[in-house]
């Protein structure tokens, strides 16, 4: 107010003496006169710019007393908030005495990274997730034997979830890492089982050591989460190679590091978590080393080889039977076709297996090919000869939309498409769009050992809706070339039609 009145004051006689100017200069005439004005002008003119920045400065002041102020009352309120849980953390310990503090006050906060509910502390050094996919495949299948004496002499159409796993994750003073995941999937098939339960030690720079059961990282194809794969199922020589001593369920314990152009890992593996703890443990290893000699912006290149050893079967007592060379057409939908690719009649009194194989997989903008080599080494007592098999597999797949798969340093393989632009009736977004084709070959026949020959090309067209939802659609044309001792043709030709609904998180 103060400033308002002196302004207006010194305004009313500077317009005074501004219309009393040219008056005086004219009746005067003087030049001391127009001088003395001038003077008293410049002086009012100080004035007012003494005021203006006396009330700036009053301005400035208030303002940060109320911050002052507001600043109190916040420490107030946080002090009143601290004393609050200090009397609930006393009253807590008070009902539950112990050597030590039981709880300790912290604060927490909610995540949901990828639409994964996440828990974690202010600190971020203790996290738990909830994690959970959902793999639901449906089919049919165009299945012609060859003979009467084909097994089996039809394939059944259906539906299969496949994977439906849901868990938790976690770490733990941000050094450790657990994950405990239960699969409730192959229904119909086959029970539900423990998926994973192992702890990972990562306190040292690009170290990962890690036990219990798990998903082994052996071969490229595995090493690539299922909610990533390029094809419904992995290629038959891959899944027989993993079912020996690795793969899912499996009880293991080792490590895996990495750089920027380079991975490696090994691991010790025992049982399945579905293998009754009766029987014999089966004990093997594994070992995988990669090299990326091209990641950049451009695209990346990885080779690789890798090498499993099975050296006790496991099983009853007094028995060396391996019961693992097999597998469905690629397709499973209908488990009896396993038995066209199988081996396991004839493979009794094995000492040990090797399997001894090569990757490679690049990238090139939205092109991707992967393929890997395996060759199967089975060793026999009581003077039963060596058998040896070999299988690989070659794919391609181009993302319509532009996206590109990226190579992960982590896990030494590449991962998944993220459409630019989620699929919205809405907004108008289509998702990703990807076409791929593959072709797998893998042959179980040797000396008097008479497993089949599998070859397969199966073309593919994948839509990710957004992250977390995926649609497949597969076309599997192979065929299953089977002989018996006598020459009998036990083979079959066939065409699958499939389609599977993901929903990861």
């Amino acid at each position: 107010m103060r400033l308002s009145t002196s302004g207006a004051a010194a305004a009313a006689g500077l317009i005074g003496v501004l219309a009393a100017l040219p008056a005086q200069a004219q009746s005067a005439g003087s030049d001391a006169k127009i001088a003395l004005l001038e003077a008293q002008l410049k002086l009012m003119e100080q004035k007012l710019d003494q005021l203006t920045k006396q009330t700036q400065a009053n301005t400035q002041a208030a303002a940060s007393a109320n911050a002052r102020a507001a600043n109190a009352t916040a420490r107030a309120t946080t002090a009143e908030a601290k004393a609050d849980a200090k009397v609930s953390v006393a009253n807590a310990n008070a009902a539950y005495p112990t050597k030590g503090p039981l709880i300790k006050p912290a604060g927490a906060y909610v995540k949901m990274p990828n639409n994964r509910p996440t828990f974690c502390t202010d600190d971020n050094l203790n996290c738990v997730a909830i994690t959970g996919r959902l793999h639901l495949d449906a089919g049919g299948y165009d299945y012609r034997p060859n003979s009467g004496a084909t097994n089996p002499q039809q394939a059944q159409n259906g539906v299969l979830a496949r994977r439906a796993r849901i868990g938790v994750v976690g770490t733990v003073f941000g050094d450790w890492d657990y994950n405990l995941v239960y699969d409730f999937g192959g229904t119909p098939d086959s029970a539900a089982a423990l998926e994973n339960a192992y702890v990972t030690y990562k306190g040292i720079k690009n170290l990962y050591i890690e036990g219990g059961y798990m998903d082994v990282p052996y071969t490229l194809d595995e090493s690539t989460s299922s909610n990533n794969i390029t094809f419904m199922e992995r290629a038959a020589s891959q899944v027989v190679a993993t079912n020996i001593a690795s793969g899912d369920f499996r009880s293991a314990v080792g490590f895996h590091a990495n750089g920027d152009w380079w991975w490696v890992g090994s691991y010790f593996t025992g049982p399945a978590s579905t293998v009754s703890h009766t029987l014999r443990p089966q004990t093997g290893a594994t070992a995988r080393g990669v090299v990326v000699p091209v990641n950049n912006q451009t695209g990346s290149l990885i080779l690789g080889g890798d090498a499993q050893f099975l050296f006790d079967t496991g099983g009853a007592v007094g028995t060396n039977n391996l019961t693992s060379f097999s597998d469905r057409i690629e397709s499973r939908i209908d488990p009896g076709t396993n038995a066209l690719l199988n081996a396991n009649t004839f493979l009794t009194n094995v000492k040990g297996v090797q399997v001894y194989s090569g990757e490679a997989a690049g990238q090139i903008g939205s092109f991707y090919a992967q393929g890997e080599y395996f060759d199967y080494n089975v060793n026999r007592l009581n003077g039963l000869p060596d058998l040896h098999f070999n299988g690989g597999y070659a794919q391609a797949s181009y993302v319509l939309t532009g996206e590109s798969r990226k190579y992960n340093p982590v896990t030494g393989s590449y991962g998944g498409v993220v459409p630019k632009n989620i699929a919205s009736w809405q907004n108008g977004g289509w998702g990703a769009w990807e076409i791929a084709g593959r072709y797998s070959q893998i042959k179980l026949n040797d000396l008097n050992v008479l497993g089949g020959e599998l070859k397969n090309t199966t073309v593919g067209l994948n839509w990710y809706v957004n992250p977390n939802i995926r649609f497949m659609f597969n076309w599997v044309h192979g065929q299953v070339d089977k002989n018996t001792a006598l020459n009998a043709d036990i083979g079959a030709k066939y065409d699958v039609y499939t389609m599977r609904t993901q929903v990861a998180w």
